[in-house]
Formats: structure tokens, C-alpha cells, sequence
């Protein structure tokens, strides 16, 4: 067992406090604990190293990265696998100042290859509270679905998705390659998610124009939007989103990875946070694209989002009880932004 980290409220004061509204657990995985639960579920990898796993983490574009993506995540088959890599997450993220994240799990890949959804959702579920207990960071899940999914499965996820709402599961979403198929087709199985208490939080204006995220809004219902960040493309669309207050789940150096954008120079950030749309910053899958939370917000800070604007925009997105958001709330107001800023943070 890890030991415990500190409380939030006695947590390390040089070290600005963060929200993570967008995280794959499976992404989170770092190549040498990734090589133990392979070894350990007797699950064959195309690497017997570190330094190997990491060569496959050079993707070409946002296809080559799902192929790689569910290629190395399918070791993930016991409780423990799944518990372990939230506990393991919870306390990277927590020595970096997070105080709450939204992590996303997509359990359809693990059930198609015979893992049954109890133990999935019952893994993911104990790591979240043990996350809570251990390391001082509330934890809240959301599940994907992806691209691609027959629909009848779509519909069984939504509903296991569903019967999990007491123990933490509070969004549901939709990720893979946009252009695989329309969000439409998901959309019985969003409503059966919302009917049941599940706020919606697709994937969209990641590898696809605004349009795709105007079919996530409409279509689908979307409360925030996962990237988002080619809505930029659509003056109207960009307009609507800041007035609705849809905080859009920004991770640059994903985006940088998959070939989203050419340069960090090119990213749209800074011109959605002029335009008024609230961003939250997170890492996405942090294990596959080398990066961590810390550094995606110096980056976001370099490109004009400072800590405080993150952090408020991830309170914004954050979907968990009023309770908790309060208490966010307090921990935003008690930080010294200001001296955190001429620190750096």
C-alpha cells in the first residue's frame, strides 16, 4: 500500500492546487508498472522494457495512438489491476497539487475480451474511495464509450454506467477517432445514461471540425466537452459555448502527440480563453504522452491560462456534489495566487 499523502488542507502551500477534469485511467499506466500487471496477468506485450514500451508511444496520428492504446491497456483484467492503477494515479497526481479529478475508464475493450463489468466497475470504484483515504484527493469517474462500439454494447455500458451513480460513476462519454462514425449513433445510449443521473461529457473537436462538437451539444446533450478545441473554427459556435459557460477539458501536449496541432506556437488555446470559453487543463493519458499535470499547466500558463484561471475553470466543469465543490470552492479561495505566481506555479 502507498503511504498516505498529507490532507489537502496541509498540503504543501508552494505547490498550486489543481483540478483534472480529463484523465484515462488507462492512460495513466507508466511503462514499468504497465510490464509488472502484463507479467503478473501472464498478458503478452510487444516490448520486455521500459525504454521499449516507450518507443511505441511515438504515435503517427490519433489512429496510430487508439491501435497502441488498446493494444497495451488490454492487460488490465483483475480488481486489483484496476483499483491499483487509480491508488497509483491518485498519489502522482496529489504530490502535483491536484485536489479533485474526474478520471475516465472505458470498460467495453476489457468486456468484449471477457472481463466481467463487476469487476471493472467494482476495481475502479474501490481505488476512487481508497484515493480519498490515501492520498487526499476526491476522485469521481466517468465512463467512455468509444467510436466504433456495436450499439447494443453502447447500451449495456450506459446501463452499468448507471447502477454504479452511487459509488462515484457521475458522467458518461464518447472518445475514439470522431471520423469512425457520428455521435448520433450513441445517442440511446446517452439518454439512457442522462435518464439515470449520468451528466454527458463526450469527446469532440479533437481530430474533427465544429461541427462535432455542435452534434455533441445538440445531439447528444454534451454538459463539457473533452478538447473541444476546434470550435475555434466556428466564430458563432465559439460565442455560444462561452455564454453557456460549457467549460471545454483542454490537454495540450495530447494534442501536440496526435498530431491535433503542429506546434504548442499553433494551439488555440489562447484564443478560445479571449474569446471568453472557460478551459480546464488536463493531461489525458500522461504515462503514453510523457507528460504530467504539473507540466501541462506550466504549459497552459506559458500560452496565457494561469493557475488560478485553471483551477476556476475546472471548478466550473467539476460534476461532483455540492458538498465537495464547496470545498473545492474553499481551497481556491485559501491559495496564494499571487505569491504562487511569482514562484512560478
Amino acid at each position: 500500500m502507498n503511504a498516505p499523502t498529507p490532507p489537502v488542507e496541509s498540503r504543501d502551500a508552494a505547490i498550486a492546487p489543481k483540478i483534472e477534469l480529463h484523465v484515462h485511467l488507462e492512460g495513466t499506466v507508466r511503462p514499468q508498472t504497465l510490464l509488472e500487471i502484463a507479467r503478473r496477468n501472464d498478458q503478452p506485450l510487444p516490448a520486455d522494457t521500459p525504454e521499449e514500451l516507450a518507443k511505441l508511444y511515438e504515435f503517427r496520428d490519433i489512429e496510430h495512438f487508439v491501435a497502441v492504446w488498446k493494444l497495451t491497456t488490454n492487460v488490465l483484467r483483475t480488481r486489483e489491476d484496476f483499483s491499483q492503477v487509480v491508488l497509483d494515479y491518485a498519489a502522482e497526481a496529489a504530490a502535483h497539487g491536484v485536489v479533485y479529478m474526474e478520471a475516465i475508464f472505458s470498460p467495453a475493450e476489457r468486456i468484449a475480451r471477457g472481463v466481467a463489468p463487476e469487476t471493472i466497475f467494482g476495481g475502479y470504484c474501490e481505488g476512487a474511495a481508497r484515493a480519498h483515504e490515501e492520498h487526499g484527493v476526491h476522485v469521481r469517474l466517468n465512463v467512455d464509450l468509444y467510436r466504433g462500439l456495436p450499439i447494443e454494447q453502447a447500451i449495456a455500458t450506459a446501463r452499468h454506467a448507471v447502477d454504479y451513480r452511487d459509488r462515484g460513476v457521475l458522467g458518461f462519454g464518447l472518445g475514439g477517432v470522431e471520423s469512425a462514425c457520428p455521435a448520433a449513433d450513441y445517442a440511446e445510449a446517452f439518454a439512457i445514461a442522462r435518464e439515470g443521473g449520468l451528466a454527458a461529457v463526450p469527446h469532440a473537436g479533437e481530430t474533427a471540425g465544429a461541427a462535432s462538437v455542435r452534434e455533441a451539444l445538440d445531439v447528444l446533450g454534451a454538459q463539457r466537452i473533452r478538447h473541444g478545441i476546434r470550435a475555434i473554427e466556428d466564430p458563432a459556435l465559439i460565442t455560444e459555448i462561452a455564454e453557456r459557460g460549457i467549460v471545454l477539458d483542454v490537454c495540450p501536449t495530447s494534442n501536440l502527440a496526435t498530431g491535433v496541432v503542429q506546434s504548442l506556437a499553433e494551439h488555440p488555446l489562447p484564443r478560445l480563453v479571449a474569446a471568453g470559453v472557460q478551459c480546464s487543463i488536463s493531461t489525458d493519458d500522461p504515462a503514453m504522452f510523457g507528460t504530467d499535470i504539473a507540466r501541462e499547466c506550466e504549459i497552459a500558463g506559458e500560452l496565457g491560462v494561469s493557475a488560478r484561471a485553471a483551477f476556476e475553470a475546472g471548478l466550473a466543469g467539476a460534476l461532483c456534489e455540492k458538498e465537495v465543490k464547496s470545498e473545492l470552492r474553499a481551497v481556491g479561495e485559501a491559495a496564494d495566487w499571487l505569491r504562487l505566481r511569482r514562484a512560478g506555479q
